[in-house]
């Protein structure tokens, strides 16, 4: 590690000194940042319960910490399913090959219906055959996923016809991934600036949880296991990552909308 990445500048994923490291981990560890001495503090994705979910205040980074870890996971061959209802926060992966971008509701209802069906064909499979690792995993990026999942529960009310079920069958599809979705290589990585509602039920399927600039209260809802309750920071990209019963105070990488989309993008022309 070089001194640059634990100084209080925030570490870029392009940094040659974090690529290198990037590098030596496994391909199923994805790196969120570093700690203040700089060792990495990463998500495995072939633990239980590999899903992220990432709550911070306005400006504390919660969509560069997405873009970062989705820019991984494409990099070692992932697909990914983009949803941002807000339109603007992940532009970079419109058009990116693999990705899959929705950002009206009525196509965000459909992907994850369409999500649905795959969790059901890769667990058929798995049962099968016992075994999917030569399928991509799919990574379904879900930006501001509270307030999405109330607008897909209003959307349901006013498409559904008479003898369906009463609730969205896109919110339902979001728990079922959750649930079984790391047993079919999906993994969720979700948004939230208060983690209620329909996504504070489920918050428990989140085995990594990332917080940054949140209240005492929040921090009781998400968190409780951890005491005393760490104390905000509002330097950029300082978070706190939460796995299990232990904290990590950790400096998130850094990775803008071009660098993403180009680094990408010459992956996979390489590839190809």
């Amino acid at each position: 590690m070089t001194n640059e990445t634990t100084t209080t500048t925030m570490p870029r994923l392009t940094d040659p000194a974090v690529r290198e490291q990037l590098e030596a981990l496994p391909a199923s560890l994805v790196l969120i940042g570093f700690t203040p001495d700089g060792q990495p503090v990463c998500v495995d994705l072939d633990a239980e319960g590999p899903h992220v979910l990432v709550c911070t205040g306005t400006g504390g980074g919660a969509t560069t910490i997405l873009r970062t870890l989705t820019a991984q996971l494409l990099h070692h061959g992932s697909h990914a399913l983009v949803l941002d209802l807000k339109r603007a926060s992940h532009r970079w992966a419109s058009g990116v090959p693999g990705v899959t971008y929705c950002r009206d509701i009525a196509d965000i209802h459909d992907a994850l219906v369409g999500l649905r069906a795959e969790l059901q064909y890769r667990l058929g499979l798995f049962d099968q055959h016992g075994d999917i690792d030569d399928l991509p995993r799919l990574t379904v990026v879900f930006e501001v996923a509270d307030n999405t999942l109330s607008q897909l529960a209003r959307h349901w009310d006013t498409i559904r016809e008479k003898g369906d079920p009463k609730k969205s069958p896109a919110v339902d599809a979001l728990e079922y991934a959750l649930l079984a979705g790391p047993q079919a290589r999906i993994h969720v990585l979700a948004t939230s600036q208060l983690a209620t509602g329909i996504l504070g039920e489920v918050r428990e399927h989140f085995a990594t949880k990332v917080l940054g600039r949140v209240t005492t209260r929040t921090w009781e809802h998400l968190a409780p296991q951890i005491h005393p309750t760490p104390e905000p920071n509002t330097q950029p990209g300082r978070v706190h990552v939460v796995q299990g019963w232990d904290v990590h105070p950790t400096q998130a990488l850094l990775l803008t909308d071009d660098e993403a989309a180009a680094g990408i993008t010459a992956t996979e022309t390489t590839e190809d």
